[in-house]
Order: structure tokens, then sequence, then C-alpha cells
């Protein structure tokens, strides 16, 4: 028998009875760790599961957030792979200030972004407040930075996009100090340590505010699934102007051309309905009915939209302090009945005829009905969602279904009230029901879904921004 030692093989040569029979080499035996069994098998469970979501979440059987996120907690807690990305959006609306400060992460299948968190932060007033003044405006938007600059490790700052969108509060203004305003914000985010450009500061238009918000909507609730039908309608409600937009699917809604735009979302593009009212929010409205009969730049008002009872209470909007008061004299009782411990007695009340009647006049003059919005899951947020917490209509922390004619109930509630302490509630509870059912045609029980976060996130069109911006730049 020859023998031969070749490269830590042993090759031994025998004669052959069968000559189509080849020898393999024969490795030199080794003993199979336990740890490497192990972790072979967790491969392979990896690959199986890796393996039955893609065609999964690719056959659109399942949301796609589901199959990522699984495969992604797989990838970083066995192998380690975690990509994280990050926004900054600063939203300056006509009341108030927010920072929105995201982590996402790159899916492990396809790098498509998943939210991870998110900072809130909120400040007022709005920058709008500060037009004579624009150094105020940027201590303003620095303060939010600051608390951004705590939420993202530093080593990203340089690659993460800082935005600054306003929105009707600004567009409201002369276009002299809304630039001077804009110009000021965009000379301090060169100093900042984030990645700016020439277009970070701007005014956002109605359609893009309208989109984004819908986008967030409906990536929160995890309805990009390929098919437009499990969308959801929304509905925003700003302090200078209102947005509803959703997913159209009948040739009447289509063929508004105008409002009809292509949206980018996790599983493709698909066309999107959006139209923004300007002048149809909720304080822009209040601010309309307040000085129907007050001559230019008075800022001392009577009307009969609040109750008598109040008496010189402050109503701030886009800059602007009003000192607002019910009639003092010749307004509307409503009597109460007595007890056995209390007297009949005769109560001040809003009028509330002759307000809904303004309103009604006003809300049509700018809204357009809009006939296949009746049938879609509408839910609503921002104002929506305060006024009915305020109200006790909803739950603060989970939100809550209600109808559009409990927004009419509470309004003639209130009404009948002498209240002081939500002085403003019965004119923006009626705007809120007319608006709905005079000015986009919704039945009065059309439900309602209403929340201000989803999943402990935020619902606002900033996440929309921040997704876009992220993807793009990508």
């Amino acid at each position: 028998m020859n023998e031969e030692i070749m490269s830590g093989y042993e090759i031994i040569y025998t004669p052959l009875k069968d000559q189509s029979y080849r020898p393999l080499p024969k490795r030199q035996s080794k003993e199979v760790q336990p740890n490497s069994l192990h972790f072979s098998l967790l491969c392979l469970i990896i690959s199986g599961s890796i393996l039955t979501l893609f065609f999964v979440v690719y056959l659109n059987e399942i949301p796609w957030h589901l199959g990522h996120r699984t495969v992604d907690s797989l990838a970083k807690n066995i192998i380690g792979y975690y990509e994280p990305v990050h926004a900054v959006i600063i939203d300056a609306g006509s009341t108030g200030s927010r920072v929105l400060a995201f982590t996402f992460h790159k899916a492990y299948l396809d790098d498509h972004l998943v939210l991870d968190k998110e900072l809130f932060e909120y400040t007022k007033p709005g920058i709008s407040s500060f037009a004579d003044n624009p150094k105020k405006a940027v201590e303003s938007i620095n303060s939010l930075l600051e608390k951004a600059k705590h939420e993202i490790p530093e080593q990203y700052w340089n690659k993460t996009p800082l935005v600054l969108r306003a929105t009707a509060g600004l567009r409201l203004l002369p276009r002299k100090q809304a630039d001077n305003l804009l110009n000021a914000i965009k000379e301090f985010f060169k100093q900042t340590p984030f990645l700016t450009k020439e277009d970070s500061v701007d005014i956002m238009d109605g359609t893009d505010e309208g989109i984004y918000s819908w986008f967030t909507l409906n990536f929160l609730l995890e309805r990009f699934s390929g098919n437009a039908a499990k969308t959801v309608a929304a509905l925003d409600l700003g302090g200078a102007s209102t947005q509803v937009t959703f997913s159209p699917s009948t040739p009447a809604t289509l063929s508004n051309k105008n409002d009809i735009h292509m949206a980018n979302t996790p599983s493709g593009s698909m066309p999107v309905y959006t139209h923004s009212f300007l002048g149809l929010g909720l304080m822009a409205a209040r601010k309309h009915i307040l000085t129907l009969n007050a001559k230019e730049n008075e800022t001392e008002l009577i009307t009969e939209c609040v109750n008598p009872v109040v008496d010189k209470k402050r109503f701030h909007f886009n800059g602007k302090d009003y000192y607002v008061s019910g009639l003092k004299e010749k307004y509307k009782t409503l009597k109460k009945p007595g007890n056995s411990f209390t007297v009949e007695e005769e109560i001040p009340v809003v009028n509330f005829d002759w307000c809904s009647n303004e309103l009604v006049e006003y809300v049509k003059s700018k809204a357009k009905i809009i006939a296949e919005l009746p049938s879609k899951q509408i839910n609503t947020f921002s104002y929506y969602y305060d006024r009915a917490v305020e109200i006790g209509l909803i739950d603060e922390t989970t939100g809550g279904q209600i109808t559009v004619s409990d927004f009419e109930r509470a309004a003639k509630s209130v009404c009948s009230e002498a209240n002081d302490s939500q002085p403003f509630m019965c004119l923006d509870l009626s705007f809120i029901w007319i608006l709905l059912e005079k000015g986009f045609g919704l039945r009065s029980d059309t439900k309602l879904f209403i929340y201000k976060k989803v999943n402990g996130h935020e619902i606002s069109w900033a996440l929309g921004l921040a997704y876009s911006l992220l993807t793009r730049n990508s």
C-alpha cells in the first residue's frame, strides 16, 4: 500500500475493484463545539425567518412594518446590525412652535426606514408673534433646538437634516414681515451643527401639510400594505387652516386635478386627494366671528358668541391681543328650574342661533363638500383632539371614537351654561360641528376617530416630512 501526506490530508491509495469509483479526500476529524453548533442553528433559524418574512411582506399579506420589525430585531440582537438615521423638524405654527427629533433605523431587508423614537417639545407663542422682532423668533427656535441636541448623539449631528417649516400663521402675515423672520432663522441655522441647505427654512404650502399629515397617520397606524383602500382619511384642524386628505377612488374625486397628488409611501406611490382651507383653522374662524361688528384695529370686543358673564378675556392670534366680553345688557337668558334646595333662576346664555348662523355662512364661503369623504374611515387630530378632551368627549391618554353629533350636543350644552373659565368653548365647538357637517358634508352619525398620538408617537406632518427628507437623501 502506498501512503502519502499532503496539506493536512491523509490520502490512501488502494486497488480499485470498480473503475468508476473516485475516492474523496478525508479531512482529519475535529471535535464539534457546542457553541459552534448553537450559532449555526441560530443562523439557520434567522435565514429561514428572513426568507419567509421576505415573501410575506412582498406579497402584501401583512403591513410592511410587522415583517421588518421582526427581522430587524433578530438582526440587531444576533448579528449586531443596526443603522440609525435622524432628522430634526421644527413646526412653526400659528399658535406655537414644536420641535420633533426623530430616530429611525434602516430595515435589514430593504433599507426602508422604521421609526424607533422621537422627541417632542413645544413653546408658545408662534414665531408670527415676533413679526416686528425677528431676534426673539430666533431665541424661541434656539430653545427648541437645544433640546434636540440632547436627544441626538453628537456624532450624528452633521448628518442629521434640520428643517423649519412655517404654516398658515406665517402665510397670513405681510410678505415682508414673513421674509424678515425666515431670513433671521436661516442665518441662525447656518451656525448650527446640523445638516442644513438653502431651503431648510421656508413656508410650507397647504398641500404638503395635508399629504405629510396623512402619511404620518397611516404610517403610524401601519396602513401602508400596498392596498390604498386600507388607508384612512386625515382631518387636521390647525389654528389658521384645516386640511382634508385621503386616498380617492371615485371618478368624481379624481376629477379634481388640482387636488390630486402622488404620495410616496413605503409600499409604493399612490394618488392622494388633499385640500387646505386657509381661514378655516380654529383660531382664524374664532377671530372672524369675534370681530364681526368691530371697527378696524379695535381690540376690545363685545360679542353675542361668548357668555355675558365673560369679561375682557384675552385672545391672542397672529401677533395681536384681543380682549373679549359678552353682552352686558339685552342678552339672552335661560330659565333654570328650582328644586327643594334652590329657587328658579334665569341664567345668561350665548345667542346660539345667531352665532351658529354666522358660522354656517362663514364656513360655507370657504369650505366645500367632498362627496367621497363620508365613506372613508375618518381620523381627526390637532384642535379636534384638544377640544374633545377639554369637554370630556374622549380620554386624554387613549383618545377615542365619537360622532359628529357628539360635537353638536356638546356645543349646545356648553352654550347654555354661564361659564367664564372656558370663555370660547361654545364658539369653538359650534365651529367644529358646523365645519364637519355643513362644510365637509359629513352626516351627523359619521364616526370620528380622534387621537393625539399613536403608539406614543405624535400625529404631525413633521414625521411625514422627516421620512421624505431621509429617503430622498438616501
